[in-house]
């Protein structure tokens, strides 16, 4: 896919995006303003990694224990998927947000692991195509202004025989959990910058990217995603 190709098709979703689908979805903070927003957080998230790893950890570890190579974590935030990727990779980690780079970098430190860490926006990675042999994202295209952009852009930064591997999360399938998450959508939303009732298979399928595995937990709450690239040339 050329840059023009790219521009054109990131601008057909927008204006196909259903507002009424998603309370927030009407209105994205900016990038400036989700950097902001975690820098408030960065330390809290930090801290409560050992809640993350509880809730999340079996869905990281069964999505990112296998992957190898050169491997990217966009919006890696305090590093919680370092210690779920095996040892051998090469690891560069990608955050909007200096102080949940900063997190990442101690727990780099903590884990006593290498790897390269930048600040740089999901939406607009500074790297060449074809660039990685995986690429790896957790809860993450909830805060991206724009996730079909950055799922385009995971996509073209891997290599068209390597693997993008997400665990994403959304809406329950359990009623009252799904009622209480659409009743705290905007506040959520206005305090995180987090649209916790976004459908990821709505987005992932709107971005155009090949499942070829994914699945559900957590009432629903969780839902993870193995992703063959496409050729380079149908991008």
């Amino acid at each position: 896919m050329t840059s023009t190709d790219h521009a054109e098709r990131t601008r057909a979703h927008r204006e196909e995006q259903r507002p009424d689908s998603d309370p927030a979805s009407d209105r994205s903070m900016s990038v400036s303003e989700i950097r902001t927003s975690y820098a408030e957080f960065a330390d809290g998230i930090r801290r409560l990694e050992w809640l993350d790893r509880l809730i999340t950890g079996r869905y990281r570890r069964h999505r990112f224990g296998d992957v190898d190579g050169e491997v990217l974590d966009v919006a890696c935030g305090a590093g919680t998927n370092f210690r779920y990727l095996p040892e051998t990779v090469e690891l560069v980690g990608i955050d909007i947000s200096p102080e949940m780079l900063a997190a990442a970098e101690a727990q780099l430190a903590d884990l006593g692991r290498e790897g390269t860490l930048r600040e740089m926006d999901a939406q607009d990675l500074s790297f060449p195509a074809d660039s990685f042999d995986a690429v790896v994202s957790a809860l993450s295209t909830c805060t991206f202004p724009d996730p079909v952009a950055a799922l385009q852009e995971m996509e073209r930064v891997c290599k068209p025989d390597g693997t993008i591997r997400l665990v994403e999360h959304g809406r329950s399938d359990l009623g009252p959990l799904a009622r209480f998450q659409e009743w705290r959508a905007d506040a959520h939303y206005a305090k995180m910058g987090c649209r916790w009732t976004q459908d990821p298979r709505e987005v992932v399928e709107a971005a155009g990217l090949s499942v070829d595995d994914t699945a559900t937990g957590l009432f629903g709450t969780i839902t993870t995603f193995e992703i063959s690239p496409a050729p380079s040339g149908d991008r």
